[in-house]
């Protein structure tokens, strides 16, 4: 796409955002239904379903810079839009519901399995910056001991999630009195059976595939050609962009009274990226965290430190809202400028 005129490439863009935007709200219909159907819970289906649906791009991309051997590409990929993709949370509490009365998102949301959640991707972004300082040479059988676990830190994390959708030790079962209640049965529900959630499920992942894909390249191309650096571009309007599905099926489980599922595809994404190391590992048969540059792995301990704001929002459920957002929203939203104006300097 290199080779193509700035203008066309901004309609590449602009179409393929509109296609993964659809896709996303089809997306978060047939994950309801199914999360009823199967009993998988919102945290859960957020956590598994969801969260790898929309961020199949990523994958893609990721599969193809390690088979190219471009392992930078495959970590920029990764790290660079995870904080973004907490910022969503942001987009969400201010524009999911909104009116007078209306509390803030981590108010409606509050249960003590969004706080694993969110604990989970903290764990899981720690590793990644100790990995990054690990040396090459410590392959064994095509794998390193980082990436290995990241991928079980994961997979526990998915077993205490389950473990905590059946039964806390708490108040509710870990729910707040006054949470959001579980959304009733919707007309989706009712109107769409498990086969045609499955089909509309499938269908709308591979068009976020495609073009999510799409939108990555076109963006990339209009970059070079504005002159912008690779990883400033990366982390605001590319970032943005691939984010896309997650702030789509954020809003449409929001207007389906799912909050959880909301919280839960931001969190569940987030842990669910650097996974993807594993496979880059297997593919390219290299060290992939090692080749992580400055930039990624500030980016990477913003992402860590927006994540526990959110999580101290969900313990402390602030009633207060700034600017139609709550007090952790736009706290998140503050430490993310700044964080941004930080990236310039070590960009530079």
């Amino acid at each position: 796409m290199d080779s193509l005129p700035l203008a066309l490439l901004v309609v590449i863009f602009v179409a393929a955002a509109a296609v993964v935007w659809v896709a996303g709200i089809q997306l978060s219909k047939a994950t309801d239904v199914l999360d009823a159907r199967l009993h998988l819970g919102s945290a859960l289906g957020g956590l598994i379903v969801l969260a790898v649906a929309t961020n199949l791009p990523e994958i893609a991309i990721t599969v193809s810079a390690a088979m190219a051997g471009n392992l930078e590409v495959a970590v920029g990929n990764i790290l660079g839009g995870i904080a973004l993709q907490t910022v969503v949370l942001v987009i969400l509490d201010a524009f999911g519901k909104r009116g007078r009365g209306v509390k803030p998102l981590t108010y409606r949301a509050a249960s003590l399995t969004l706080v694993l959640e969110g604990l989970v991707v903290v764990a899981v972004l720690a590793v990644v910056i100790a990995g990054s300082q690990l040396p090459d040479g410590l392959e064994v059988l095509r794998l390193t001991p980082d990436v290995v676990l990241i991928a079980a830190l994961w997979i526990v994390g998915l077993i205490l999630v389950q473990r905590a959708g059946a039964h806390l030790p708490w108040h509710e079962d870990g729910r707040a009195p006054d949470a959001t209640p579980k959304p009733a049965k919707t007309t989706d529900r009712k109107k769409m059976g498990t086969k045609k959630a499955v089909v509309v499920f499938s269908l709308s992942a591979l068009a976020t595939l495609g073009a999510g894909v799409v939108l990555e390249r076109a963006g990339d191309a209009a970059s070079s050609q504005i002159g912008l650096s690779g990883v400033l571009f990366g982390a605001t309007v590319l970032a943005l962009a691939t984010s896309l599905p997650e702030i789509s099926t954020g809003l449409q489980a929001i207007r389906q009274g799912d909050d959880n599922l909301a919280i839960s595809d931001i969190f569940g994404g987030n842990a669910f990226l650097p996974v993807l190391f594993l496979l880059a590992t297997v593919i390219s048969g290299s060290a992939v965290l090692p080749r992580a540059n400055g930039a990624d792995i500030y980016l990477t301990a913003l992402a860590a430190l927006l994540t526990l704001v959110y999580v101290v929002g969900l313990i402390f459920r602030p009633r207060r809202r700034l600017i139609g957002m709550g007090v952790d929203s736009f706290v998140v939203l503050v430490l993310y400028a700044v964080g941004v104006a930080g990236l310039f300097a070590v960009a530079g």
